[in-house]
């Protein structure tokens, strides 16, 4: 799953990639009609490009579109003199400043522009939708980015929870100014892919359905989701997320159609390849199910939850040295997660080594106190007393040099 965003952003900031000048706008009358002939083939192309998907313009959400009173905000919060860049740095202190819009970051939900504007929150894809619609009624001709290099993962029950990065643009894509909304350490920007008005709102529509599948609603979910690759049936992200709504409805043969669609449009999704294997696995096809994970690995596979995944299996299978190996590169991925230090206290609980497993455990209750997989393994090393059943007894360390 993707495009869920999850962190708190760590910076935000106009840089330029390269240090070559910036295309700006003059701001003269000329610039201006240019501008609005460009939005207004802008929006004639995209209304074409919904109806030949079998959609009237009105019946689709544009996730950027502008209510008249942020029209009205961003008018009289920026000034429509200067250069480009200085309109939009301006823009942006206004939509983050105490004294401004105060903008903040939320996960879980993907508000259009209007309702992040009126709700005070967004995350990434919904920050760059009001950014880049508000830019655009300034007369500055913003577009869409793709921010490769920055994926993000966690674990919602039994969902894994894969996040990409979105941001805005401005100027010739080859040399452009690029809007930092940071999602973490490894976002990195010099890996963008500009990406068109109808790419943005299909990012839309599967945001919206992976957060009604995370919620529960499976019929809302494929909705979104349908809605999602009938606009846009080159993203491999929605069809991912489709596969997995309809698995979860029991649709099986759908589900395996919609991850090799994932498949067929990119071959470099990761995810499909996961999802697809988990699929065979269900249905009883192990080589097949080996297979896509060997494939997936060979890709060089970032997901931690997929090597936990593969450790586990190799445990119960009693192959503990190929647990181990999994673990190990859970653990090399994401230090940063409770759960591979948990993984690794349960080989050594497996392999009687207790003191071993309980280091681990210390090092897993540091990163996360509350743990599914850490408390699993205080119970094994705790178990609880008679007189208090529901309860493990788990000590917090001060520290640990381990």
């Amino acid at each position: 799953m993707s495009r869920k965003h999850r962190t708190t952003p760590r910076a935000l900031a106009l840089l330029p990639l390269v240090l070559s000048p910036l295309v700006l706008l003059a701001g003269c009358a000329t610039a201006a009609r240019s501008v609005s002939k460009t939005s207004e083939y802008r929006e004639a192309l995209l209304a074409h490009e919904i109806r030949e998907r079998g959609f009237e313009p009105q019946e689709v959400v544009l996730p950027y579109r502008l209510t008249p009173t942020m029209r009205e905000w961003v008018h009289a919060e920026v000034p429509a003199t200067g250069s480009a860049r200085s309109q939009l740095v301006t823009l942006l202190d206004r939509l983050l400043d105490d004294d401004g819009l105060a903008v903040r970051y939320e996960s879980g939900f993907t508000p259009t522009a209007a309702e992040a504007f009126d709700s005070h929150t967004a995350n990434c894809l919904s920050f760059t939708h009001l950014y880049v619609g508000l830019a655009r009624e300034m007369g500055l001709d913003a577009y869409y980015l793709d921010v490769s290099h920055a994926e993000r993962f966690d674990k919602d029950n039994d969902l894994v929870v894969l996040s990409g990065h979105v941001t805005a643009g401005y100027g010739v894509p080859t040399d452009p100014l690029v809007l930092e909304y940071n999602v973490g350490p490894d976002a990195d920007y010099r890996y963008l892919r500009k990406i068109d008005d109808l790419r943005a709102v299909a990012m839309y529509y599967s945001n919206r359905g992976a957060e009604e599948l995370r919620a529960g609603d499976l019929l809302a979910s494929v909705e979104w989701l349908r809605t999602a690759v009938t606009l846009d049936s080159g993203l491999a992200e929605a069809w991912v997320n489709y596969g997995v709504a309809l698995r979860r409805m029991g649709d099986h043969d759908a589900a395996e159609e919609a991850y090799r669609k994932a498949l067929e449009v990119d071959p470099q999704t990761i995810s499909a390849y996961q999802n697809l294997a988990t699929l065979m696995r269900l249905e009883g096809r192990a080589a097949e199910a080996d297979d896509l994970n060997h494939v997936a690995e060979r890709l060089g596979d970032r997901n931690p939850f997929n090597y936990l995944n593969l450790g586990d299996l190799n445990l119960r299978r009693g192959d503990v040295e190929e647990a181990e190996r999994f673990y190990r590169k859970a653990l090399n991925l994401y230090a940063d997660l409770a759960d591979p230090y948990a993984a690794m206290g349960i080989l050594a609980y497996h392999l009687d080594r207790p003191e071993e497993a309980r280091k681990w455990l210390r090092r897993a209750l540091r990163k996360d106190p509350e743990n599914p997989r850490a408390l699993a393994l205080a119970r094994r090393l705790d178990p609880p007393s008679p007189e208090d059943p529901g309860m493990a007894r788990i000590t917090r360390p001060r520290g640990d040099a381990s």
